[in-house]
């Protein structure tokens, strides 16, 4: 299997991390000078970048977090003057006003290279046809992947989220080796593809770069048996850079996370204290290349692990573990901290449950209820009540078993739950409303 970028990816472990403190110390300064938000933020923790002399010293630096973005929408973070910026991107601000990045050319060199890291180790080469079914726009994803396919040489078929019989024909037509999409929507393609008959053996797909939404091992599986192909994960957020931040090799045992690039924490989420390696929590990450919109521990939300043993792959980068959700989307049930992904998990595992599901909480008086919508396959829905009673009973049991918590299993028709082109809303929260 091929690496991209040996000198990085395989670097000895001390060289890494005197690549990183130098890398550090040279981007404080820059913060510290240009981004008065930065500035501010030192001045009040009582902190000059000549503080850190070394990688333990992060710790004493204050987080950025996502608010942080927002008081200072939309270019109060950028350390460049806004014509050095060659690229702006937001998210969608759902929740607010959106939070607005920027790269210069520079930057948008340093991302592709990143992206072509993990395209790499997933197996692409200049030879393949990338089928890019992310959506254009203000979205980082599909630009990444766009780019880092270039860099490494291969075709790119940028035919952004939706329509997705045209995928499919274009799939057929283009003879598209590899797929660029959520997993979901890869599961939505599998589905379209059995109804159209389109037999996925016909196609030339032979590999999966899935992101931007937790997904199981389960998950994996019911992807790869469904299309044919091996289905590798990506993790980026577009804060830090996009997609690029870390990649699956051929082994599939974690992420490799580009740490020339990035310096990965893992804290609790209530504290803010770093924890010690291999603990569950979440990922913090600190650039060390962006030059237009450097994030100084950045809280990402997303609950992962680190692994820092070297990979049988020969990269030495630490390994990142599939994030198990987000500490913010993390669902409190009667006390009981679940994650969708659990659930996932636990329902993947069991004959009979199609690859959607989507979790209703409500509060009845002082108390959680939990209901757990389940697409099942039409024998057992059609099936007589006495057996459909047993499969519910045995999903409810094996839900309270694993999670701790009861719930309500809800059966329903095959395709009747909603599809969703980009990130599946997995969960509704009628306890905020």
């Amino acid at each position: 299997m091929k690496i991209w970028d040996p000198l990085y990816e395989c670097m000895p472990r001390a060289d890494l991390e005197q690549l990183q403190l130098e890398r550090l110390q040279a981007t404080l300064n820059r913060v510290h000078k240009s981004v008065t938000c930065y500035r501010r933020k030192f001045d009040e923790a009582g902190i000059v970048p000549e503080d850190i002399r070394s990688l333990d010293d992060l710790s004493k630096l204050p987080f950025t977090t996502k608010e942080d973005l927002r008081l200072n929408y939309p270019y109060g973070m950028f350390a460049v003057p806004l014509r050095e910026v060659v690229r702006i991107h937001s998210s969608s601000g759902t929740t607010g006003k959106p939070t607005v990045v920027g790269y210069t050319k520079n930057d948008i060199r340093t991302w592709s290279n990143l992206v072509a890291r993990f395209m790499t180790a997933a197996g692409v080469t200049r030879d393949d046809v990338v089928q890019i079914a992310f959506g254009y726009g203000m979205f980082t994803g599909a630009f990444g992947l766009h780019y880092g396919s270039e860099t490494i040489g291969a075709s790119v078929i940028p035919m952004s989220a939706g329509n997705t019989e045209k995928q499919i024909m274009i799939m057929q037509d283009y003879k598209t080796t590899t797929l660029v999409s959520t997993p979901s929507y890869a599961l939505t393609i599998a589905s379209r593809m059995e109804q159209m008959g389109v037999d996925p053996k016909s196609l030339s797909l032979r590999v999966g770069l899935f992101g931007s939404e937790p997904w199981s091992e389960a998950m994996r599986k019911e992807i790869e048996g469904r299309l044919f192909i091996n289905a590798t994960d990506n993790y980026g957020l577009s804060e830090i850079i996009g997609p690029g931040v870390a990649g699956e090799c051929e082994y599939k045992c974690g992420m490799h996370l580009f740490e020339d690039a990035f310096i990965p924490e893992i804290i609790d989420p209530d504290t803010g204290e770093v924890l010690p390696r291999g603990s569950v929590g979440e990922l913090v990450l600190t650039t060390l290349t962006k030059e237009a919109f450097p994030m100084i521990r950045y809280r990402t939300r997303d609950i992962t692990s680190l692994n820092y043993e070297q990979c049988e792959c020969g990269r030495t980068m630490v390994r990142m573990k599939k994030t198990m959700g987000r500490s913010d989307d993390m669902l409190i049930i009667k006390g009981v901290n679940v994650f969708p992904s659990q659930i996932e998990e636990i329902l993947f595992a069991i004959e009979g449950c199609e690859p959607h599901y989507q979790l209703v909480l409500e509060r009845e008086g002082d108390t959680d209820v939990l209901e757990v919508r389940i697409e099942v396959t039409e024998n057992i829905f059609f099936d007589e009540m006495k057996k459909q009673k047993a499969f519910v009973e045995k999903v409810e049991k094996r839900l309270h078993s694993v999670l701790g918590v009861s719930a309500m299993v809800k059966l329903v028709e095959p395709s009747t739950l909603p599809r969703h082109e980009g990130k599946a809303v997995r969960v509704i929260d009628n306890r905020r409303r």
